[in-house]
């Protein structure tokens, strides 16, 4: 599964993105690449990518040069998206481009308590913030990832100067974009996340996450404009992530890379940049401790304060421990944010002194339930569905309570519902 995975340990901000995305592509892809965003807006403005060194590194920082003054530095949401369609892309690579200036314009409304209609954009406004929202998408389009994640983002600290005034770190509108990412600060003093960065991230990410197994192929720097004590750059992780078998062309259609760069041709048959329905890791928690000195009484009454508190799950497994005695494995799992919760429940609930914390990998199905008919009344069916698999069953307590109130076998119940299932598909 081509997965690109972003690393956000010093922000994001256009430039740097556009850079590493631009490193990935192939030497013949990277001209064309500049040729066509040469020739996007006018001949007033121009990309260069050039070669940059930070502590040591050495990576692409992507310059854009206006050579005519814009007298008018306050461009509107309209304007905006005007100024996209206009240009010879692809409509794909426009829808995108305008729903992350949305994603900008609504943070910047709701901060500033004004319709969207009526936000004038500054610095996200002007000549070479438009391309580097246009140079990201046009990039992604052109390595077609299947998947794409990024780690916690970095946000920096200390204030920042923009066209209102002096603001804290993040920027109210980048803090509004990021909303639902994880994101923390720390003892750079500066701004290491831009809006439009938290913008590209918000829109294209589908998950944050630490860096999960992968097989790396290739690795993108995006050099930052700034020097601090810490590499100011950007990395991006081109590779593999075959955790489970990808399912076939037919199952899962997606995107190949082209050679050129011909965004000016349009398919609507094309699909999107990652493909629909194929469903990113999620990360969880195990935490688990032994037990031999616990009635089965309190076991029971353990694994169901963890269920009340709402645990993915919990189970027990029969150990052998010290000194000769049976013991069980109590195992409960968590998301990441509720390890607090959880750990301070069995430490509680149970005799243990100690709790193992295993982070954990998944892929799950999407679940869904649709009611049936059947001779013995109306049975929920649970469904479920991803990575080109399709499974379902009846849920246990309709069968049951149908089965007693008709006074026939839970098999006669369940494979009637399964044939009406099957009979509505």
């Amino acid at each position: 599964m081509k997965t690109l995975f972003i690393d956000c340990s010093m922000g994001a901000a256009g430039d740097m993105l556009m850079g590493a995305l631009y490193e990935l592509l192939e030497p013949a892809q990277q001209e064309d690449f500049l040729d066509t965003m040469n020739h996007l807006l006018s001949q007033n403005i121009s990309l260069t990518a050039s070669s940059c060194e930070k502590c040591g590194i050495y990576g692409t920082k992507m310059d854009v040069s206006i050579y005519v003054k814009n007298e008018d530095s306050h461009t509107s949401y309209p304007e905006i998206l005007a100024q996209i369609d206009s240009l010879s892309i692809s409509s794909r690579v426009k829808e995108h481009a305008k729903a992350i200036y949305t994603l900008i314009g609504d943070a910047e409304s709701s901060v500033h308590h004004t319709d969207i209609q009526q936000i004038h954009f500054h610095e996200v406004g002007t000549l070479d913030a438009v391309m580097d929202v246009v140079g990201c998408c046009i990039l992604l389009d052109l390595l077609a990832p299947e998947q794409i994640l990024a780690s916690p983002v970095h946000v920096g600290s200390g204030t920042v100067p923009c066209a209102h005034g002096i603001l804290p770190v993040p920027a109210p509108a980048t803090a509004e974009i990021l909303q639902g990412v994880p994101i923390y600060s720390g003892t750079i003093d500066g701004e290491l996340c831009t809006p439009t960065g938290a913008a590209l991230l918000k829109h294209f990410v589908g998950q944050f996450l630490p860096m999960p197994p992968m097989t790396v192929q290739k690795t993108g720097y995006g050099m930052g404009t700034k020097d601090f004590p810490t590499a100011n750059c950007l990395r991006i992780f081109s590779g593999d992530m075959d955790i489970m078998p990808v399912p076939t062309k037919r199952q899962l259609p997606h995107i190949q890379p082209t050679s050129t760069v011909s965004v000016s041709n349009d398919s609507e048959t094309h699909p999107d940049f990652y493909t629909e329905g194929f469903h990113n890791l999620d990360q969880i928690l195990e935490l688990s401790c032994n037990l031999d000195d616990m009635t089965p009484e309190a076991v029971s009454y353990a694994i169901d304060v963890l269920f009340d508190a709402g645990a993915l799950d919990v189970f027990t497994t029969p150990v052998h421990m010290k000194k000769n005695r049976s013991g069980l494995l109590l195992t409960c799992l968590c998301n990441m944010e509720q390890e607090s919760i959880f750990s301070r429940l069995l430490l509680e609930h149970t005799t243990t002194r100690g709790i193992r914390i295993h982070p954990c990998y998944r892929r799950i199905l999407d679940a869904s339930y649709e009611k049936v008919s059947t001779p013995f009344g109306n049975i929920t069916i649970k469904v479920n569905s991803g990575y080109g698999i399709h499974k379902f069953k009846p849920e246990y307590d309709d069968v049951a309570k149908a089965a007693k109130e008709h006074g026939v076998t839970f098999q006669e119940v369940w494979n009637s519902a399964k044939d009406a299932y099957r009979k509505n598909k």
